[in-house]
This record gives structure tokens, sequence and C-alpha cells, in this order.
């Protein structure tokens, strides 16, 4: 039988993919998390076949997370569940160990062969992702600039970009307001941005936000 753990913090998201995964692989025994922390706690007492995390869970750093899960379990098959773009987020995330990327909007198709890819210990991404990626390589695409950052200066920019303040950041990322600072100056600096405005801008085109 095969064990999972999802964590978001909606409930609703979190029983369609229960239910989802329960009709899908019938033999399976499914845990869910609210949020980072609980999600951590569980995976520390417990071996999970896979886990499924969403991006944007309040207050939780899901960059830190990731590592985190494997720093205490360094076999651990991760996915990642979101609503934002895969070509803006999933190779940040693939950096960081996670094994697949796939949108909360994607047919219900493609999130179970996400779920039994990951599952069978092989990367998934998306036909999309997968054209993106080739056109990059090819140098079809244009440059992503975010793509630039550090992981730590890319969760720090999502922030910036939704308005948190500097107190607020250094809260949830468990960093001193000065090095949140530095981080600011080092992602203005790299992606050319002058004030939080023109930041704001730059992450709507690149689908770090979404449009107005």
């Amino acid at each position: 039988m095969k064990s999972i753990l999802h964590a978001d913090d909606h409930p609703m998201i979190r029983t369609a993919i229960r239910i989802m995964i329960e009709s899908h692989l019938p033999e399976t025994f499914f845990e869910e998390a609210c949020d980072g922390d609980s999600a951590f706690e569980k995976i520390r007492n417990k071996d999970y076949d896979l886990v499924i995390l969403d991006v944007s869970m309040p207050g939780t750093d899901s960059l830190g997370l990731i590592g985190n899960i494997l720093a205490v379990k360094p076999e651990t098959k991760i996915l990642m569940l979101s609503m934002n773009a895969e070509e803006a987020y999933a190779k940040k995330y693939f950096k960081s160990g996670a094994m697949g990327y796939i949108t909360k909007d994607a047919p219900l198709e493609q999130i179970e062969e996400a779920v039994s890819t990951v599952l069978n210990n092989k990367k998934y991404t998306s036909p999309y992702l997968t054209q993106i990626l080739t056109d990059e390589a090819l140098g079809i695409s244009q440059v992503n600039p975010f793509d630039a950052l550090s992981q730590r200066e890319f969760e720090i920019v999502q922030h910036l970009a939704h308005g948190e303040s500097l107190a607020e950041i250094s809260r949830v990322l468990n960093l001193h307001v000065s090095t949140i600072g530095n981080f600011k100056h080092r992602i203005f600096e790299k992606l050319k941005c002058n004030n939080l405005i023109s930041l704001s801008e730059l992450a709507k085109n690149y689908k770090i936000l979404p449009a107005a």
C-alpha cells in the first residue's frame, strides 16, 4: 500500500485531491496537513511514498520546506501542486529537489500522471513545461530574468511583489530584517528594477504574479 501526504491550506483542494488519488490508486493510505509546519512534523515521524506540497501556504517558505524535508528524509519524493505558472516557478522547485510540478487547473489525467510518475521515482514535467524547456534549450524563447535569482532571492521576490514589508518577510522566513534588506538590494540590481512598482510589473509580465 502506498502512503501519500498532501499539504495544502485549502480543505476543499485536499478533499478533491484525496478523492482523485483514491479513485486512481485505491490501495493508498492518504494523510493531510494544512501548513508547512504540520507537514514537516508528520514527515519527521513517518516515511511517505509521496509528498504533495502546495507552493503557497501562508507562513510557509516552500523552498525552505523542501530543503528541510530532504535534510531529514533524503529519499522523499516531492510533487509540487500549485496555481502558480509553471514557466515562472517549476525550475526553481526542481533545483531545490522536487521531482514534479503540476498546476491545480491541469486536466485530471495530467495530475494523475504526475502522481504516478513521481511515485515511480521519475521526474514529471507537463507537456506544456516540456515544450518551454525545449524552446529555451534551442534559444527560441525569451530569457526569463527571474531565472538569474537564487532560490532564496526568488522566495523573497514573491513576498515583495505581493506587497509584504521587510518585517513581514523576516518573520515568515526567520531572517533578520537587515538580511531581507540586503536581499532586496541584490534582487533590484539583478532585475534592473528601481522600485516595488517596477518589480510588481515585471513579476506580472513573467507570470510570477497574476495579471490584474
